[in-house]
């Protein structure tokens, strides 16, 4: 089993309870995929710890996870505080359209290399679809085919891939696959899988979303935004209505109002009024969010007042963060002394020094000792040259400096010599900084749980949420 390695984002401070229990509306409970978890938001006046995330293949990356187990295990420690039932919901952004964003997911092989795998691309000229229009289509079946095929063979290998195949299928949407693997995760956990994308969450939501039209945000736009010809698009006011920002199509503020009763489902907030909106429609005390979103969430504070009807800003709580450092790693690390850090650094320079410190003390000893002869010998010289005739003290420089240059490609070709006969120890290297710190990223945005569950089964999962149980309880 992975040791796991916590990597705070920020200080979590236990968010104040500002919100009261309240019902929760039934189109918005209707858009929940049913389980424990809806029961309970159902059941009465609640409060609600809500996070959430755009849809991506086989669950996108392991921040997802973390994002989800950080709302369950943060509304279990407030609902041991308060008295009151706090329900944790994940809120499947299912209207976003950025289909380069969702459309891949990276794995370690069986060989412990990383490894895309990509659905498809979307064409620059296509409209902008929202996930929830965009079937995962055939090419599920391929990249299924590729994840069975590129990791090994283990004896949680068979549920993890059934798991991901009842989910990820060729009619279903790129939104409600992802709704449903999250679900089929962690629905048993408590966790309420909320499909903004729904018809029913739509039509709940489309009266806040039509109020966003009162503001326009620094960039000239407002914070609604429409399915026009080129797909999903911005609406910026001009004149007495409104016009897209791609497609230049024009709407009368009637217009929309009848787009927000009929077709609600073309509405949709952008990324500031989208808090402002879950808000409106849960009694949310905190969001749980990462760097960038705890970044940006201040910036959408006027739009709640915009909303009105009492929406209060929800406290932005930063999720748990860590890193899953396999035993082949810490082996690799405890074997040459190094920290988790040092496979930051970019790629070829541990290698390097790795290499050169594995070559035989002696070496580097004499290499050291011949440097520090020649600056010392170039020193003498340049001092006696100089009384005799300070013109040639740059000659003598440029001498010293080509003796140094010769010592350092020598010693540049000898590491280059032992470097071919550590290719083994190079691999290992490379595939630990894969592990670890992929692509030179944080592990947890490139990688995806599925690699490690293959590995390691569903107690990976459960030792992961119990490292964050442990970080919610000590707020």
């Amino acid at each position: 089993m992975p040791r796991i390695v916590a990597t705070p984002i920020a200080p979590l401070v236990r968010p104040e309870r500002r919100v009261v229990p309240r019902r929760v509306a039934p189109d918005v409970i209707a858009a929940a995929l049913p389980g424990p978890g809806r029961d309970t938001l159902a059941a009465g006046d609640v409060l609600a710890v809500t996070t959430g995330q755009q849809p991506g293949l086989f669950t996108g990356p392991l921040y997802t996870i973390y994002k989800a187990l950080s709302a369950v295990a943060l509304a279990r420690r407030l609902e041991a505080a308060w008295g009151v039932s706090v329900v944790p919901v994940f809120w499947v952004a299912g209207d976003d359209h950025d289909f380069a964003e969702a459309n891949h997911s990276w794995i370690l092989d069986a060989q412990g290399d990383l490894a895309e795998i990509r659905l498809r691309e979307r064409p620059a000229e296509a409209p902008q679809l929202s996930l929830a229009r965009e079937p995962c289509g055939e090419e599920i079946r391929v990249a299924l085919d590729r994840l069975r095929a590129g990791t090994p063979e283990t004896e949680f290998k068979g549920a993890v891939l059934a798991w991901l195949e009842a989910a990820y299928r060729p009619d279903a949407t790129l939104a409600e696959a992802f709704a449903n693997a999250l679900h089929g995760l962690l629905g048993e956990r408590g966790l309420v899988v909320l499909r903004a994308h729904d018809p029913s969450a739509k039509r709940a939501a489309a009266p806040y979303v039509l109020k966003g039209l009162a503001t326009t945000l620094p960039d000239g736009h407002t914070p609604v935004m429409i399915e026009g010809r080129m797909g999903r698009d911005r609406l910026r006011a001009e004149g007495d209505g409104f016009v897209t920002r791609r497609s230049s199509e024009p709407f009368t503020r009637g217009q929309l109002e009848e787009v927000a009763r009929d077709q609600p489902e073309r509405l949709s907030p952008n990324v500031l009024l989208r808090p402002v909106v879950e808000a409106a429609l849960l009694p949310t005390v905190a969001y749980v969010g990462g760097p960038a979103e705890l970044e940006y969430l201040p910036t959408a504070a006027p739009l709640y007042q915009v909303v009105g009807g009492g929406v209060a800003p929800q406290a932005a709580v930063p999720r748990w963060s860590g890193i899953l450092v396999e035993g082949r790693v810490d082996k690799l690390l405890a074997r040459h002394e190094l920290g988790l850090e040092d496979l930051q650094t970019p790629a070829g320079a541990l290698e390097a020094r790795v290499v050169r410190e594995s070559l035989p003390p002696e070496i580097m000893d004499r290499f050291g000792t011949l440097r520090h002869a020649l600056e010392e010998g170039y020193a003498r010289l340049a001092e006696a040259v100089e009384r005799v005739d300070p013109t040639l003290a740059r000659p003598v420089q440029s001498a010293r400096n080509s003796a140094l240059a010769g010592t350092q490609e020598i010693e540049k070709k000898l590491l280059a010599s032992v470097k071919r006969e550590s290719e083994g120890l190079v691999r290992q290297i490379a595939r630990a900084r894969a592990a670890v710190h992929p692509r030179g990223e944080p592990q947890e945005r490139v990688l995806t749980l599925a690699s490690f569950l293959i590995r390691y089964g569903p107690g990976l999962l459960d030792e992961v949420e119990r490292e964050v149980a442990r970080w919610a309880d000590a707020s």
